[in-house]
C-alpha cells in the first residue's frame, strides 16, 4: 500500500480533482486502474485567506515498485509518497482456561459496550449490566429533566446506555497510540452501526448526540444477536471474593443489593461519575488512588466569531463549524486549557446527584447552533483536595457542585466574563445569550471556586484572547461548574489488566484509563482481549 500525503485542494473541490492530484503524483495515466481511500482530511487555515483542504490517502495498486519508480520522476515534497504495510486489527487467540460462568461487564458506556461486543463476537456470551436506562428511555428522562422535571439519579446525562458521551459532541479523536489497529476497529464499527463514513478520515471526527444514540442502539442489538445479554436498571452493589492459594479471587457479584450472580470474570467499566460504586469497590478491597483531573467553567461565544477567527471573513460562512483548542501555562504553576469544545452547540445540565449542579457541552451532528461553547479548565491534584484519601477528588467535585447549585438556586448559574473578573453577580446579559439545555439563572460563578482557581481561570481566558480576539469579551457567558472532565480516581491494574483481586478487570474512563469516547472504547477492546487471551469461549 502507498500512502500519499500533503495533497492540497481548495474548498469546494470535486472528487474528480482529488483523483487527478493522486494520478499526477503517481504519474498514472487516466486509463490505469486506481483504488484509493482517504486516510486523513483536515483544513489548513494557517495562511488566511488562502485556505486548503489537506489530504492523506492510501492507494492500493498493482506493481507498486514500478509505480514508485515512475512517480520518482515527478517533482515531490520529501516524504510525500511512502510505502507501508496496512495495519489490520486481529483478535488474539483464545486462551485455554475454561470458564465456569460467562464474563460480566458492569457499565454500558463506550468501554463496556465495546468490551462486551468483542467478547460476544468471539463467543463468550457476556452479561452486560447497566445501572441506567436503555438509550431511548434515557433520552426521554434527560429531556424531561431539562424541561424542569425531577432529576432521575439513575437515568441522566451521566448514567445510562452509552455513558456520558451520549450527551456530548460525540468527538472521536484520541491521542492514544494505536499499533494494533484498535482505533480503526472502533471507527469502522461505529460506521457499520450508523455513523457517517467521514469519521474514518476527518482530522477531528465527531458523530453528534443525535446520531450517536442510534449507533448505540444498533451496537446493543448486535451484542444480543451474538449471544450476549444486557440488563438495564442493574447496578453493581457488591463483590464476594475468597482467599485462595493464588490470592483473593472473585466468586460472586451483587446486583441492586439483592441478586447474587456467580462470576469469575468481572470487567468494571463504570463511568467517571459512579461515585457510589467507587466507594463500594474501595470498601471491597479494590486498590485505587486519587488522581489529578480538571475543573472550571463552560464559556460561550457566537459561533460566527469563532468562524471569522479561524477561517477569516472570506470563508467564515462557507466552511464547517470551526473549533479551537487553547492552552496557557501561568506563572503560578497552573495550566489552563480548553476541553471538549462544541461548535454550534449547547451547554447542558449534566447533574447526577440531588442538590448539586454539573455542566457539560453537547452538539448535534449538524452543529447548527448559534453559539460555540467549550470548557475552560484548570488542573487540580490531591494537594488541592486537602488529603490523600482515594475518594478525596470525589468530595472536591461534590463541594464545587453543591456551591454551583446554591449559587444558581437549583439552576445552572451563568455569568458574563466581565462580571466574573469583577467578582459581582451578573444582572443583565450582553449580545451573547446562553444556549442551554436546562434552566439557568444569572449568578456569580466565581464564588463557586477557591480564589486561586478562579484567578487562574480569569487569567487563562484573558491570555487566550491573544489567540482568538474576542475570547475575553465582557459579555462572553460562563456557566458552572464543569467538574466531570475525567475520573477522580484510578483503579490499579497490572499487565494482565486485572487488579490484585483475581478476575476483576478495571476498564475505561471511570477506572482512570481513558479520557473520551475513543480512548474508552479502545480500552474496552484491550481489556476484552485480555479476557480472550486467558479463557476459552463460554459454553
Amino acid at each position: 500500500m502507498l500512502r500519499l500525503s500533503q495533497i492540497r485542494l481548495q474548498p469546494g473541490h470535486s472528487e474528480k480533482e482529488l483523483e487527478g492530484k493522486i494520478r499526477r503524483l503517481l504519474n498514472l495515466k487516466k486509463t490505469e486502474p486506481l483504488e484509493y481511500q482517504i486516510f486523513k482530511q483536515s483544513i489548513d487555515a494557517r495562511k488566511k485567506p488562502d485556505i486548503y483542504y489537506t489530504y492523506t490517502v492510501d492507494v492500493k495498486i498493482r506493481q507498486e515498485e514500478a509505480v514508485l519508480r515512475r512517480a520518482g520522476q515527478k517533482k515531490q515534497k520529501p516524504g510525500q509518497i511512502e510505502k507501508l504495510e496496512e495495519v489490520l486489527y486481529r483478535t488474539p487467540a483464545h486462551g485455554i482456561r475454561k470458564l465456569s460462568h460467562r464474563p460480566v461487564v458492569a457499565g454500558a458506556g463506550p468501554a463496556g459496550l465495546f468490551c462486551a461486543w468483542l467478547l460476544a463476537r468471539e463467543g463468550y456470551q457476556p452479561l452486560l449490566l447497566e445501572r441506567g436506562a436503555p438509550v431511548e428511555e434515557r433520552i426521554r428522562d434527560v429531556e424531561a429533566f431539562w424541561k424542569g422535571g425531577p432529576l432521575n439519579p439513575e437515568s441522566n446525562v451521566q448514567f445510562g446506555e452509552g455513558g456520558a458521551g451520549t450527551f456530548s459532541d460525540g468527538k472521536l479523536n484520541t491521542l492514544v497510540k494505536d499499533p494494533r489497529g484498535r482505533n480503526r476497529l472502533v471507527l469502522e464499527t461505529f460506521v457499520r452501526f450508523g455513523a457517517p463514513e467521514q469519521i474514518l478520515y476527518e482530522q477531528k471526527p465527531h458523530i453528534g448526540t443525535d446520531i450517536l444514540s442510534r449507533v448505540i442502539k444498533n451496537l446493543r442489538e448486535e451484542i444480543r444477536q451474538l449471544g450476549g445479554e444486557i440488563r438495564f436498571h442493574s447496578r453493581l452493589t457488591g463483590l464476594n471474593c475468597e482467599e485462595t492459594a493464588a490470592g483473593r479471587q472473585l466468586r460472586e457479584i451483587t446486583v441492586n443489593e439483592k441478586e447474587q450472580i456467580p462470576a469469575e470474570v468481572l470487567v468494571i467499566a463504570v463511568g467517571h461519575s459512579a461515585r457510589d460504586t467507587f466507594g463500594m469497590l474501595l470498601n471491597s478491597g479494590i486498590p485505587m488512588h486519587a488522581k489529578a483531573f480538571a475543573v472550571g467553567v463552560r464559556i460561550e461565544h457566537h459561533q460566527q466569531m469563532i468562524q471569522k477567527a479561524q477561517y477569516g471573513s472570506a470563508w467564515a460562512g462557507k466552511l464547517p463549524a470551526a473549533s479551537y483548542k487553547l492552552s496557557e501555562n501561568l506563572d503560578n504553576g497552573r495550566g489552563v486549557y480548553t476541553f471538549c469544545m462544541c461548535p454550534g452547540g449547547y451547554v447542558v445540565n449534566a447533574s447526577s446527584e440531588e442538590g448539586r449542579i454539573a455542566v457539560n457541552g453537547m452538539s448535534y451532528h449538524g452543529r447548527a447552533g448559534s453559539n460555540a461553547n467549550s470548557a475552560v479548565i484548570v488542573t487540580v491534584s490531591p494537594k488541592d483536595f486537602g488529603n490523600e484519601h482515594p475518594l478525596a477528588g470525589v468530595e472536591f467535585q461534590r463541594r464545587l457542585e453543591a456551591l454551583a447549585y446554591r449559587e444558581g438556586q437549583g439552576r445552572i448559574p451563568v455569568q458574563c466574563y466581565g462580571d466574573f473578573c469583577r467578582n459581582v453577580r451578573t444582572t443583565a446579559l450582553g449580545d451573547i445569550l446562553p444556549q442551554v439545555k436546562g434552566d439557568c439563572r444569572l449568578a456569580n460563578v466565581r464564588k463557586i471556586f477557591p480564589e486561586e482557581l478562579a484567578d487562574s481561570l480569569q487569567r487563562g481566558i484573558c491570555a487566550m484572547d491573544r489567540r482568538i480576539p474576542g475570547f475575553a469579551r465582557e459579555d462572553a457567558v460562563l456557566s458552572g461548574v464543569e467538574s466531570r472532565t475525567s475520573s477522580p480516581v484510578r483503579m490499579v491494574r497490572g499487565e494482565t489488566m486485572e487488579c490484585e483481586i483475581g478476575g476483576i478487570y478495571p476498564c475505561g474512563e471511570g477506572a482512570g484509563y481513558a479520557g473520551g469516547i475513543m480512548s474508552a472504547a479502545m480500552d474496552g477492546v484491550k481489556v476484552g482481549e485480555a479476557v480472550i487471551e486467558r479463557f476459552m469461549a463460554w459454553e
